[in-house]
């Protein structure tokens, strides 16, 4: 405490300008789908359908502190009947990043952000799911980490075969 009343004012306030930030601005469905295509037949159908799940990440910049991060879902229940149901979301939060080193903005935006929307694509999608009459869907973690290694090794593997540097390689946004 002492050391703080000894540092001028302007000192503390410089400090604090300079330390790195992080915030969640906003968070909203950017585009949602929910299909029940086989209707009314598909209530009739024995046996449980197959579940395909696929994800996808992309980034955009907003302006100079501000990213948007969309975790895109898409899951399709089938059987040899047919489909049972399919429910297409794309879940975006906006992400206020100031004094954030550059080369700290991708695993943020592709591991922390899209963690951080998990939760609620994952009750979005559940509900989707009941909505259309089915019982919810309850998306497994994913480990977003391992995603974005396999996304950097994918680049690593393209400069051994004479492909850009990593340094030079934007992010692509997909996991």
């Amino acid at each position: 405490m002492a050391e703080q009343e000894d540092m001028p004012e302007g000192a503390l306030n410089s400090d604090q300008d300079a330390a790195p930030q992080v915030s969640a601005i906003a968070q909203y469905i950017k585009d949602l789908s929910a299909e029940n295509p086989s209707a009314p037949q598909v209530f009739q159908w024995q046996g449980t359908p197959q579940l395909d799940v696929q994800f996808n990440i992309n980034v955009s910049r907003v302006s100079e502190e501000v990213h948007e991060v969309v975790l895109r879902v898409e899951l399709k229940a089938g059987s040899e009947q047919g489909a049972h149901f399919l429910v297409d979301l794309s879940y975006a939060g906006l992400f206020g990043l100031r004094n954030i080193p550059e080369e700290a903005l991708p695993p943020f935006l592709l591991v922390e952000a899209p963690r951080l929307l998990f939760p609620f694509v994952r009750q979005i999608v559940a509900e989707a799911v009941s909505n259309l009459g089915f019982p919810p869907v309850l998306l497994d973690p994913i480990d977003f980490g391992s995603a974005y290694m396999a996304q950097l090794e994918a680049a690593n593997g393209d400069l051994a075969g004479g492909g850009q540097p990593l340094a030079d390689v934007e992010p692509a946004g997909n996991a």
